[in-house]
């Protein structure tokens, strides 16, 4: 099988989900047509050099609505012979884009494609799409639905996690993220997003908060007991599925999830003839791609079992990877990974996540790819899984090894 290669992958900043954010003027479609530039104008390529466009992006209404992906390639300084593809796979969205391209270049469909995705949350809500397993009671009630929130405290409840770990973990994102920036690690893949006139708008993840400690996370209230334990009731639901449970333990709040943010990512992916032909050098080799589905209610877990799945198909143990990075969409299912595989925690999301940096949810996938890599090349490591859990429960993943 041909194999297909990273040539390059960069991100935008992450801006904070909200009015006050720095991209909140900026519209979903620009900041991905502004992504889809730099990776060609970084690697010099001509604007028909790939084959297709993909793009993850979750809410797909309104400005984020009609096949974006097309759209950005013709708002870009891509060549309207390319088409695009847009997907949603959840807070998987950018990363399934890139496995898809991946496996695209693997089974012979072109040899070069851009993927990633973006999302505007601060411009098109989380959930203003009216998701028919959150509304349509034919299929939320017997799949006994609640949101991820309480999901995420399910987790906690089940695998015996305490407010305590949960914020600690958090605090260590927020020291995590804020080092990897002093010490520019992030310096390869996070391009500025400048207005039309040329001047920066922002050139820095803004939504942490480097000065976290206990003491301020201890004071936040948690996010989801009162959904929970008031109308219309989800710890009722939820105990319903699993009667083991006496209570539900409510131990996620603001500071222990993952931030609502804008940003976009963009990975540049191809065969070997692709590189040859643009003067290009391969970072990593895309090893392995894997999706699962698994229980819609707990939904948050999917990371322990994709894993599984991939180190079968590939005939790997947890052992032969030196770097992890791990969606932090809720501190428990970080936790559950590290406790599933006993691993290191040192080697878990080096640079922070989304607890830190905000989840970006249809970027997200691609960013984390992107992070994974130059950290294995910052520290000289070769391989590394990122994998993420996904609304509905299903779970992602994706092997990189340098070359």
């Amino acid at each position: 099988m041909t194999e297909a290669y990273i040539y390059d992958a960069l991100r935008t900043p992450r801006g904070k989900g909200r009015k006050d954010g720095s991209l909140h003027e900026v519209t979903s479609l620009r900041l991905s047509a502004l992504t889809m530039n730099a990776i060609k104008e970084r690697n010099n390529l001509e604007g028909h050099a790939v084959e297709d466009v993909i793009w993850g992006n979750v809410t797909q209404v309104m400005e984020q609505g009609g096949c974006l992906a097309r759209s950005a390639v013709l708002a870009s300084d891509l060549d309207e012979s390319i088409p695009g593809l847009s997907i949603n796979r959840f807070c998987a969205s950018g990363m399934e884009a890139v496995n898809l391209a991946a496996n695209q270049v693997r089974g012979g469909a072109g040899d070069g494609y851009i993927a990633g995705g973006v999302e505007m949350m601060g411009r098109v809500a989380m959930g203003s799409d009216g998701a028919a397993i959150a509304v349509d009671p034919s299929i939320a009630i017997d799949g006994y639905f609640v949101p991820q929130g309480i999901s995420a405290d399910i987790i906690a409840t089940e695998y015996g996690f305490s407010r305590d770990q949960a914020d600690a973990l958090a605090m260590e994102s927020q020291r995590r993220a804020a080092q990897a920036w002093e010490e520019g690690r992030f310096d390869k893949s996070v391009i500025s997003v400048k207005d039309q006139n040329g001047l920066t708008i922002l050139d820095r993840d803004e939504y942490m908060r480097p000065g976290t400690d206990m003491q301020s996370l201890g004071s936040l209230n948690p996010a989801f007991q009162m959904m929970g334990e008031q109308m219309p009731g989800f710890d009722k639901i939820a105990m319903l599925k699993y009667p083991h449970l006496e209570k539900i333990n409510h131990i996620h709040h603001a500071g222990n999830s993952s931030g609502i943010v804008d940003g976009a990512a963009a990975v540049l992916i191809g065969n070997k003839e692709f590189g040859e032909k643009h003067g290009l050098k391969p970072r990593a080799r895309i090893k392995a791609t894997a999706k699962i589905g698994l229980d819609p209610t707990i939904m948050l877990t999917g990371p322990v079992p994709v894993t599984q799945k991939i180190m079968a198909d590939n005939g790997m143990a947890i052992s032969d990877f030196d770097l992890f990075e791990v969606n932090e969409a809720f501190a428990s299912v970080v936790m559950r990974f590290q406790q599933a595989f006993d691993v290191d925690p040192e080697l878990v999301n080096v640079n922070g996540g989304s607890i830190a940096m905000g989840h970006p949810l249809g970027a997200t996938g691609a960013i984390i790819i992107g992070t994974l890599l130059d950290e294995l090349e910052r520290q000289d490591k070769e391989t590394g899984l990122a994998t993420l859990c996904i609304a509905s429960g299903m779970g992602a993943a994706t092997i990189i090894e340098r070359v």
